[in-house]
C-alpha cells in the first residue's frame, strides 16, 4: 500500500476520533476499522501504532486500541512547550544559515503558498510540516531536531484541526512570511518571537480550537 494510502487511513481514524465518533476509552477493532475502510488489517495495524506513538489511542494488553483523551490542559501544555522550542530552533536557524538551509526553507514556504492560495488545507498541513522540519534541520542542532519533530507528530491531529478554524490559514501563511525574513536577516531574537506566536496556542486561538473539536 502506498505511503498516501496509509497516510489517508492514518487521518481518517485520527478525524473519526477527534470527531468523537470514537469516543474515550472505545475499542479500536483492527477488523471493523479493516472492513470500514476497505484494506486489510496490516495498514489498519500500523496506523493504530503510529496513533499509538502520538498518545491519541493506547494500544492494551488483552484489550487493543483504546482511545486516549488527553483533555485540554494536557493539550494546552504540550503547546506551550512546543513554542518554546520552535523558538529556540528558529533562533539557532537565523545564526546557522548556510545556503543548503536557506534553499530547504524556500522550497518548503513556496509550497506552503501554493496550497494556502489554493485553500487545500489538509495540503497545506503537510507543506507546513516540510516548512517547519526545514527550520528544525537549519538549527544545526539534532537532538532539537529530534525534540521538536517528535512533539510535532503527537501534536498532529490538534495541529491539522486547528487549520480549519476560520481565517487560520491565511493567517499561518502570513507568519510563515514574517519567520522567513527574520531567519533570512539573521535576527536569532525576532525569529524566536515569531516562532513562538505562531506556535504558541491560547486565548482566542485555544479556544476556537476546543470549540472546533467539540463541533465535529
Amino acid at each position: 500500500m502506498s505511503e498516501n494510502v496509509g497516510r489517508w487511513l492514518r487521518d481518517e481514524i485520527e478525524n473519526a476520533i477527534l470527531s468523537n465518533e470514537f469516543a474515550p476509552g472505545a475499542r479500536l477493532d483492527e477488523m471493523v476499522l479493516a472492513n470500514r475502510f476497505g484494506v486489510s488489517r496490516t495498514p489498519v495495524r500500523e496506523a493504530l501504532m503510529q496513533l499509538d506513538a502520538i498518545g491519541l489511542i493506547e494500544i492494551r494488553p488483552r484489550r487493543g486500541a483504546v482511545v486516549i483523551d488527553p483533555g485540554p490542559h494536557r493539550i494546552y501544555e504540550m503547546f506551550e512547550v512546543m513554542a518554546e522550542l520552535e523558538g529556540l530552533a528558529g533562533s539557532l536557524a537565523a545564526r546557522r544559515l548556510d545556503t543548503a538551509s536557506r534553499e530547504a526553507i524556500m522550497a518548503a514556504h513556496g509550497r506552503c503558498e501554493q496550497s494556502a492560495s489554493a485553500g487545500d488545507t489538509d495540503a497545506y498541513y503537510y507543506n507546513n510540516e516540510e516548512f517547519h522540519n526545514a527550520i528544525y534541520a537549519a538549527s544545526r542542532s539534532d537532538f532539537l531536531e529530534q525534540q521538536c519533530a517528535q512533539l510535532h507528530r503527537r501534536l498532529r491531529p490538534y495541529r491539522r484541526l486547528q487549520l480549519r478554524v476560520r481565517n487560520r490559514l491565511a493567517t499561518s501563511f502570513s507568519e510563515h512570511c514574517a519567520i522567513v525574513d527574520a531567519i533570512f536577516a539573521g535576527d536569532g531574537d525576532e525569529a524566536r518571537r515569531l516562532l513562538r506566536g505562531h506556535v504558541g496556542i491560547q486565548g482566542e486561538r485555544f479556544s476556537d480550537l476546543v470549540a472546533s473539536m467539540a463541533s465535529r
